[in-house]
């Protein structure tokens, strides 16, 4: 192939390059194409002299190692504006008592984009490329991410008040919003896939449930929703429907392979099985779920029977970061600890959840996930020469289990550089900072 035809947008060489690709995983020394938003080419390093591909930009990553961007296949992005808000209490309270109400008295379209962007930030700086939220006002969230140039699954969110007593007014209202929403966001945008997000079987009536679910089926839209998180929720479905929540979620037909199960730690056997054999897929929170006292779940269970799962951060107010290398250091040893097995759950498993696991999850695995030619340029760039990553026996042992976002010098998002040297190029992050910081003024007051 002719890589001179036309300049390349950025050439990066050195350092070590995990491609996360089935076939080669890490090549020593590499020379990485980039162009119109693509991986043009990956060579050794002893390719031509770098002057004969005529880049615009040259990154230097000696003594770095190169990887695709990490995928947080859930968070409510929004939310950093209640981080530390109602710490340490169980789901139902800190949720009902603390967080719908706060929900109730400030979300609004500013206080969402104002979020968004700070949240935003904070994922830019630690690797993450591409987040998947779901939550009020998504068009802001989307807005957001359209201007700071990362990649996002943005699910429009949906909730009934008293799930007794919805109306048909309220379901022509629930999917005259879809529409709009959808109608919006579909439209070609490189960067934004537009989602139906119905926040979980207790919070929403089955009537939302089914509507929802059919307008994201006719579009062919990602639907999300919140899945067997605590035990209690399993017995309000159990009591209300004679049903456990994924058994429930199929009699209603709304499982299928667009939608994404998020948290699932209250399965059985037979719902593990179901979820497989309809081929949902699973994000999976650690943090969020040991915060809260919600539960584990059965990852090892579902990944041996083929499940496609991803990580997720879950929101700010119930984590309280949106750091991926937290995440899958608490994913790893989590299970470890549960299992009695040191064995389960390797670094390279959980760093695959991390990446390709997270593109599979939201139906992006052909573009993203991996460091592959022909695939978009999303990959990060975290440095090694520091005391607490000397020396490098296992680059996956390491990442997993000893790096941080602090860590992350460049990410690099369809082609475009979003941050170089710890420097954000796309957000204003004091402004962001200062916005929230308003904002957070108003809910103390509030309280």
């Amino acid at each position: 192939m002719n890589h001179c035809s036309a300049p390349l947008d950025i050439l990066i060489r050195g350092g070590r390059l995990l491609t996360l690709a089935e076939d080669k995983e890490i090549i020593e020394d590499p020379l990485i194409g980039i162009r119109d938003g693509e991986i043009l080419f990956i060579e050794e390093a002893h390719a031509p002299l770098v002057s004969l591909y005529a880049p615009k930009e040259v990154i230097h990553a000696e003594g770095s190692v190169i990887l695709p961007g990490f995928i947080n296949t859930h968070t409510h992005v929004p939310m950093v504006c209640f981080r530390g808000l109602a710490d340490d209490l169980p789901l139902m309270d800190w949720l009902t008592n603390h967080i719908f109400p706060a929900e109730r008295k400030h979300v609004n379209r500013k206080m969402v984009y104002a979020g968004a962007m700070l949240g935003i930030a904070e994922m830019l700086l630690s690797g993450t490329t591409t987040f998947c939220d779901g939550y009020f006002f998504e068009s802001s969230v989307a807005r957001a991410a359209h201007e700071s140039g990362i990649r996002c699954v943005a699910g429009m969110g949906f909730l009934d008040e008293d799930v007794e007593s919805v109306t048909e007014a309220q379901l022509a209202r629930h999917m005259e919003a879809a529409e709009k929403f959808l109608g919006k966001w579909l439209p070609e945008r490189p960067l934004i896939t537009p989602a139906l997000f119905c926040h979980s079987p207790y919070t929403c009536s089955p009537q939302t449930l089914r509507t929802v679910k059919e307008v994201a089926r006719r579009h062919g839209v990602p639907f999300l929703i919140h899945v067997a998180e605590t035990r209690d929720e399993r017995e309000i479905i159990k009591d209300r429907y004679g049903y456990t929540p994924v058994n429930y979620l199929e009699s209603l037909g709304v499982l299928d392979d667009m939608t994404v199960a998020v948290h699932c730690n209250w399965l059985n056997e037979g719902e593990i099985a179901c979820l497989a054999a309809n081929g949902v897929k699973v994000s999976h929170n650690p943090q969020s779920n040991m915060k809260l006292a919600a539960g584990v779940a059965p990852i090892p269970e579902m990944l041996a029977c083929g499940i496609d799962v991803g990580l997720g951060t879950d929101g700010c107010a119930s984590n309280n970061d949106h750091d991926m290398f937290g995440e899958m250091d608490s994913a790893a040893k989590l299970h470890k600890v549960i299992k009695r097995d040191p064995s389960i759950m390797d670094a390279r498993t959980v760093l695959t959840m991390a990446t390709m696991g997270g593109a599979r999850v939201l139906g992006l695995k052909r573009l993203i996930g991996s460091i592959e030619v022909g695939k978009k340029a999303d990959l990060i760039i975290v440095g090694l020469n520091k005391p607490h990553l000397t020396p490098v026996y296992n680059i996956c042992s390491h990442l997993v289990y000893a790096a941080s976002g602090a860590d992350v010098q460049t990410s690099i998002i369809n082609g475009r550089i979003v941050m170089k040297d710890r420097r954000l190029l796309t957000v204003d992050l004091e402004n962001a900072m200062d916005t929230v910081t308003r904002i957070s003024q108003d809910i103390k007051l509030s309280r």
